[in-house]
């Protein structure tokens, strides 16, 4: 009874390192992607490059399409805009025109400045009294006919 305890003992004494290094295996190839639910299937990141896929189910099988990243189409953007600002130096200086940012800006002109409060004199003011004093007698001139002319059809 004790050799066979002693055996089983032994036994899983030299079982014990080879459990182990099964399951603290290094970068095994389960562990390399991580997978999240999309629309049509499965954005599948890789864990070593970084890379990303939209794996989808396809009547053969599962098919991954990388995607493309967006800093690679962020600086083919840059480039071609360089490049086109570059054409577009040249042009200005085939046609004898200074480039943008190199125009000195006008100085800023002078304030006006700031309007005053002119009265109007004796002359202007004898003008419009008289031109107010002519329609004041016009109105009361108007009145008084209109007056007569009813006291005329009573």
């Amino acid at each position: 009874m004790i050799r066979t305890a002693l055996i089983i003992v032994a036994g899983l004494v030299l079982a014990a390192p080879a459990a182990s290094a099964q399951g603290t295996s290094p970068e095994s190839d389960d562990t390399r992607f991580t997978f999240n639910r999309a629309d049509d299937g499965y954005l599948r990141l890789d864990g070593r490059t970084g890379q990303v896929s939209v794996c989808t189910r396809r009547p053969v099988g599962w098919a991954c399409q990388s995607v493309p990243d967006e800093r690679s189409a962020l600086e083919a953007e840059i480039a071609r805009l360089q490049g086109e600002n570059v054409a577009l130096k040249k042009e200005f200086i085939a046609r004898h025109l200074p480039l943008p940012g190199t125009v000195k800006p006008e100085p800023p002109a002078a304030k006006p400045e700031e309007p005053r409060l002119q009265l109007p004199n004796d002359a202007d003011l004898n003008k419009v009294v008289t031109f107010i004093e002519k329609v004041w007698r016009r109105l009361v001139e108007m009145i008084v006919t209109l007056q007569k002319d009813m006291l005329k059809k009573t």
